[in-house]
């Protein structure tokens, strides 16, 4: 597998404090990444630099190109991530627009497309040729994630009515109409019951598998990360402890204490 993220000695700092710690990893094209780690790891740190929302106190991220080259993730903002380098990314917390209809959601994520046919709204208003086609073009695209998440039956309900686990749904194929290279899930799993987590699992396989994406996941659901993954990286404490395949990480002894503790002394 080509590799399309290199993470370099990434260190973030607030005051004092270093939340993240000279970590370095890489992830695959065509793979699923997982970071893991008890609370307060820092691996949301790490996801809010690698998206823009963060800028790095240290270090560099360098994600390849589809065209060739690269582009340094540090010096872009979280709107520029998106745009330019086309990685998208959920919350821990969803955050869709609730009043919205289900498709509408949908649409609103292909913003920047339709801005650019749109000739910044003179194409629109006078509705060219060029902004009809891609106006139909990205509600094509929304119903084909739709149908493939199960949705197409609530396109025209609002988002915030939906159960759940269905809004959880709806979070990563909104993400999914940006078209990325890299899909960036916070806890995806949080919330779901055990038939909608294996459902989910089965979701990203196939995005994996069939789409060729590469996906970057934080996850507490070990039985989910180690499932799925191709690579888990581990922090503790900001630093990483273990970055490896999920069968030595599930007998790595570093881990094992990061989740479990360290034995008292008798």
């Amino acid at each position: 597998m080509s590799k399309l993220l290199s993470v370099e000695h990434l260190t973030m700092q607030f005051g004092g404090l270093k939340a993240v710690n000279d970590v370095s990893f890489t992830a695959s094209a065509s793979a699923i990444t997982a970071i893991i780690g008890p609370n307060g790891a820092g691996k949301t740190t790490v996801f809010n630099c690698l998206t823009g929302f963060y800028h790095p106190t240290h270090g560099r991220i360098i994600l390849q190109r589809e065209a060739g080259g690269t582009v340094e993730l540090q010096h872009l903002r979280k709107h520029q991530v998106a745009a330019r380098a086309k990685v998208a990314r959920t919350f821990q917390n969803i955050r869709l627009f609730a009043g919205m209809t289900v498709l509408e959601n949908l649409i609103v994520a292909q913003h920047n497309r339709l801005q650019r046919a749109s000739l910044f709204s003179i194409a629109g208003l006078f509705g060219l040729p060029a902004y009809k086609n891609a106006e139909k073009d990205a509600v094509e695209r929304a119903r084909f994630w739709l149908d493939r998440v199960g949705l197409t039956a609530s396109a025209d309900v609002p988002a915030g009515s939906l159960p759940y686990g269905q809004q959880r749904k709806l979070e990563i194929v909104r993400a999914l109409c940006t078209e990325p290279v890299l899909l960036c899930l916070d806890e995806p799993a949080a919330g779901l019951n055990g038939s909608e987590t294996a459902e989910l699992a089965r979701f990203l396989r196939e995005l994996r598998d069939e789409h060729g994406l590469a996906i970057l996941l934080i996850e507490h659901d070990m039985g989910m990360v180690m499932g799925i993954s191709d690579h888990i990286v581990v922090l503790d404490y900001g630093r990483k402890i273990a970055d490896a395949a999920p069968a030595v990480i599930k007998e790595d002894p570093a881990v094992i204490r990061a989740y479990l503790g360290e034995p008292e002394a008798a």
